[in-house]
């Protein structure tokens, strides 16, 4: 039976002593090396990582806080947690975080600006290093907290005239005139669009790119086949709803994401309609079960690796320059055309 003076030894958590004693160097390189300081080399840095997880030492991250005046904690605020676009999303950011040192705090505003004034406050509180915010039109209670505190932040598709501020820019043009050439390559004339809520401005942004590229295929735009509708499953069986009620019907259906379009899926199937035979459907994101939908649905890939890379790099540019360099403030993310079992030509 083990001795007290053992089990003692054995429940003693490692601490940063053990660490720099096993990578055979100081104390203060294995905590510059946790902080992330440019000071040690790579050579000193890989031995001390390899000493950390050996011992499985746990870094004191309050500690940390005091000694770099930096959380490494990095704040995303989204729209809807339950849109399966979003936590898509928050996994990419995450995992980008994690791989260079970062923790991640999440908050979901569900559309409400009380609430992602609360998000804004829990960041600002917890001393983040910066925040995205990727609520697609929403950003207005977030920004006084967190801009007037000289904490970086990157928004989508919303500019502001300060040097903490980075945008990110999202080519829904691309997509959008891919999908409407695509329609129109297979005999499409009559093409309906449901715009999400002007409110957004990124559904103003993709319902004014859609009006384009009709123009651009040389295909007619009629009023009443572009309907409001929320961005979510009840919102495209509403669109859908009242596009039934028309007397003239459209033969295919591009949507502002891909939840309203698989909206669109089910009210057509429970209204007898056949997908694509009898009416062709396009969405907007391609979140992971697009394909398993039946039939698969023909989409605008939005990646959300490559928003969530942007958003991070953009808030990592920001809190790790060097005092008196610019940081790029810009950055910008495309769109393509997926095709799948959506979309077929219009029935004779």
């Amino acid at each position: 039976m083990p001795s007290d003076t053992s089990q003692k030894s054995f429940d003693k958590l490692p601490d940063i002593r053990a660490v720099a004693g096993l990578a055979k160097v100081s104390i203060a390189t294995v905590s510059r090396t946790i902080n992330g300081s440019s000071l040690v080399s790579e050579r000193l840095k890989k031995r001390v990582w390899q000493a950390i997880d050996q011992l499985n030492y746990l870094p004191n991250t309050s500690a940390r806080t005091l000694v770099s005046g930096r959380s490494h904690l990095m704040g995303i605020v989204v729209e809807n947690i339950t849109n399966p676009f979003f936590p898509e999303l928050i996994q990419s950011f995450e995992k980008i975080a994690v791989a260079h040192g970062y923790e991640i705090l999440i908050g979901s505003t569900n559309s409400d600006p009380a609430v992602l004034a609360k998000c804004a406050r829990r960041m600002v509180e917890r001393k983040v290093d910066g925040v995205a915010v990727m609520t697609f039109g929403e950003e207005e209670p977030v920004l006084d907290q967190i801009m007037h505190r000289g904490i970086p932040i990157v928004l989508a598709e919303f500019k502001l005239d300060d040097p903490n501020a980075s945008t990110i820019l999202l080519d829904y043009s691309t997509g959008i005139r891919a999908a409407v050439r695509h329609l129109a390559g297979l005999g499409h004339r009559n093409l309906a669009f449901l715009a999400g809520p002007r409110s957004l401005h990124s559904a103003l942004t993709r319902e004014n790119d859609f009006r384009a590229a009709l123009a651009a295929a040389g295909l007619p735009l009629r009023p009443e086949w572009i309907v409001v509708c929320d961005h979510t499953l009840k919102g495209g069986i509403a669109g859908f709803e009242q596009l039934r009620r028309l007397e003239s019907q459209p033969t295919a259906i591009v949507c502002s994401n891909d939840m309203t379009a698989i909206g669109v899926l089910r009210a057509a199937f429970l209204a007898g309609l056949r997908v694509p035979q009898e009416l062709s459907v396009v969405g907007l994101d391609d979140v992971d079960f697009a394909e398993f939908t039946l039939p698969p649905l023909t989409t605008i890939r939005l990646s959300r690796v490559e928003l969530a890379r942007a958003a991070f790099e953009a808030l990592r540019a920001q809190a790790e320059k060097p005092e008196g360099v610019h940081a790029q403030r810009e950055f910008l993310v495309s769109t393509s055309l997926v095709v799948r079992g959506s979309t077929a030509p219009p029935p004779a």
